[in-house]
């Protein structure tokens, strides 16, 4: 049985910033192995696989997370071996002065985000956040030996030690959205131990921090009728307004949208009722900016649903989740899959 806890764990220890995905693609296509027909690797980089064929007069249902993750990459390499950098993704300018980072060049190379020290910087200068454009990473060397260790594309990712906190709490970086991810291969374990009559397909998908690219080209070869989204939203704070958030330890976030299929949300909310697991209602007026608003527009289109895992510093070093969070998403993807499977076209409840 999985430990959602040490495969986020696992997952969150591994590389891959948005088109640079290769070593969480190797090691994910090898965690979804035992619970798949096939499992292959797309040629954007995203990994699909089967978990069951759909017997005669039942749908297909597509369950997907991304395992893309937000860093920088490598512009230039100056004079004096310091690196420019840019973004690959929604990256936080405020969170990187005086930053470790790690320079995924031909080795691992370890460096600093330079910072200007208090006593040499302006008042003014002080309020400001640098540009992108401004900042360099120190890896304390010459030009010469820079060039031979990085080159410009390398990614960078803030070096950032996972630990437990109180109440079973879990910060690690990457867990937007690698806690989706486990959530999808602990579902894919509950499915296969129920082997339902409805096909199932698993798609951890690329660049989804880049404009959704992966699971937009995925989607067409999935060919799915249901596609359901696991991503993270946010989760409460004493900062944060709380009309806009989850809370950490009360499941899954049921997501509601113009993007999102009704039915699909509202089987969501009558299966947790039944089954007694905790969920939260996240309306969306708009798209939901995750996977789910391509995947429904993809090939021949699909019905839609997305849970979102509570989730508090998002896009930070520090992203902190709640496991029994995971664990209830999961159960609820895998039920939803299970029921939909003892009924013949997907009638479950008029989804």
């Amino acid at each position: 049985m999985i430990d959602v806890t040490q495969t986020l764990l696992t997952l969150s220890a591994c590389t891959g910033v948005a088109g640079a995905e290769q070593p969480v693609a190797q090691l994910v296509s090898g965690m979804l192995a035992p619970c798949a027909q096939s499992v292959f690797i797309d040629p954007l980089g995203s990994v699909l696989a089967t978990l069951c064929e759909p017997q005669s007069g039942y749908p297909t249902i597509l369950l997907d997370a991304h395992m893309d993750e937000i860093g920088m990459i490598v512009t230039y390499i100056d004079d004096n071996g310091f690196l420019k950098v840019g973004s690959c993704g929604g990256v936080d300018r405020r969170l990187l002065l005086a930053q470790r980072v790690t320079v995924h060049g031909k080795e691992p190379v370890f460096g600093v985000v330079a910072a200007h020290s208090p006593h040499l910087s302006t008042g003014e200068e002080r309020k400001k956040v640098p540009e992108m454009d401004d900042l360099l990473i120190d890896i304390g060397c010459s030009r010469e030996r820079a060039m031979e260790l990085v080159r410009p594309g390398d990614r960078v990712t803030i070096e950032s030690q996972a630990f437990s906190m109180q109440n079973g709490r879990v910060c690690a970086k990457a867990s937007d959205d690698r806690a989706g991810v486990a959530a999808v291969l602990r579902a894919a374990e509950l499915i296969k131990e129920a082997a339902p009559a409805c096909g199932v397909k698993a798609l951890l998908s690329v660049q989804e921090e880049t404009g959704e690219r992966g699971a937009k080209a995925a989607g067409f070869t999935a060919d799915c009728d249901i596609a359901l989204a696991v991503d993270v939203s946010f989760a409460l704070t004493s900062d944060a307004p709380e009309h806009k958030c989850g809370k950490l330890g009360e499941g899954p976030m049921i997501g509601i949208a113009p993007t999102l299929t009704k039915s699909i949300s509202d089987e969501f909310i009558r299966l947790a009722k039944e089954l007694k697991i905790p969920y939260q209602i996240e309306v969306m007026a708009g798209e939901t900016s995750t996977n789910a608003d391509a995947l429904g527009v993809a090939g021949k289109g699909a019905k839609t649903g997305l849970l979102s895992i509570p989730l508090r510093y998002m896009h930070t070093p520090v992203e902190v989740t709640q496991p029994q969070d995971i664990e209830h998403t999961a159960r609820l993807l895998a039920e939803f899959v299970i029921r939909m499977g003892k009924q013949k076209e997907g009638c479950t409840h008029a989804v």
